[in-house]
């Protein structure tokens, strides 16, 4: 055997057991889960409790993951509770997205003006009327079965649930809450950070759709929570977004770039002073991003 041929075969099996082991996926980004990183995770940890956060940590009330992604080759992962899945509102519109843009694809939508303008509204104005035409769309079966599908596992059964929207956003019945939890709109904070992720690394769709994706979460038009976080402490932050309130849950989840820095920011609470907590959250892990991560030029 000719030795270049040998190289070559040594290699592709390298790759292969490396992603058998779950280390990268097979587009060659590293898996979320795997990216974990210490010195970003006890910074996180420190800064919930100087925030007087760490009650809500422990009693179940808080959870928050923060991904640099700077490098989008070497993300760098922390989080508490991450896989404790919580109700959170009208956050998991962003699984409604995914589902319009799969159909998008497969030309059973048709990405005209009318249905920019419906998930413009679902996503940045959050319209619970925008997001139950969109649902109808897409189909609620469809939709589970893609967020449960082998290729993105947004909800999976072995890590806890995860992106879930078993109920319209109106007044009629849950039509098929989540498996694990009987949650009709939920979210673990990990798997929110990994649609964003995958958002960021052309993983959802394909890499036009995904970037037609992202431009709808952006110029966000409800300002609280992170966005009012970010602009009052952080100005020429730009910010891609989806947020959820429900009574007393909150959620709010982000990609953020600024001044050669970028990182997913995703929490959910459920406390009276929950909107509070994230709009002080999101601008300490900005702090932490910023004191971590070299900068570097950022690619479109």
């Amino acid at each position: 055997m000719p030795k270049n041929m040998l190289i070559k075969q040594l290699v592709a099996l390298f790759v292969l057991t490396v992603m058998a082991n779950g280390a990268i996926a097979g587009d060659g980004y590293p898996r979320l889960a795997e990216s974990v990183d210490p010195q970003l995770q006890k910074g996180l940890t420190q800064t919930i409790n100087k925030l007087g956060m760490a009650k809500a940590v422990r009693n179940g009330t808080l959870s928050v993951a923060l991904v640099d992604i700077t490098d989008l080759n070497q993300p760098r992962l922390a989080s508490v509770n991450g896989n404790q899945m919580m109700y959170a509102a009208s956050l998991p519109k962003i699984a409604i997205l995914l589902g319009a843009f799969e159909r998008i694809e497969r030309g059973d939508i048709k990405l005209d003006t009318k249905t920019h303008r419906q998930l413009v509204k679902m996503i940045r104005n959050s319209s619970n009327t925008a997001a139950t035409t969109m649902l109808n769309k897409v189909g609620k079966q469809y939709l589970a079965d893609l967020l449960e599908s082998p290729r993105y596992r947004l909800y999976d059964r072995e890590r806890n649930g995860g992106l879930w929207v078993g109920k319209e956003y109106a007044r009629s019945g849950a039509w098929k809450r989540d498996p694990l939890h009987n949650i009709s709109h939920g979210a673990t904070t990990f798997q929110v950070a990994r649609f964003y992720y995958m958002l960021e690394t052309a993983q959802l769709v394909n890499p036009e759709l995904s970037k037609k994706m992202k431009a709808i979460m952006g110029k966000p038009a409800i300002n609280h929570k992170f966005v009012r976080g970010l602009n009052e402490a952080r100005p020429g932050s730009t910010i891609y977004r989806k947020s959820g309130t429900w009574r007393n849950y909150h959620a709010d989840s982000a990609i953020v770039e600024r001044d050669g820095r970028r990182y997913i920011a995703v929490a959910l609470a459920q406390s009276t002073k929950g909107s509070y907590w994230l709009k002080r959250l999101v601008v300490a892990m900005d702090d932490l991003v910023f004191r971590s991560s070299p900068k570097v030029a950022l690619l479109d």
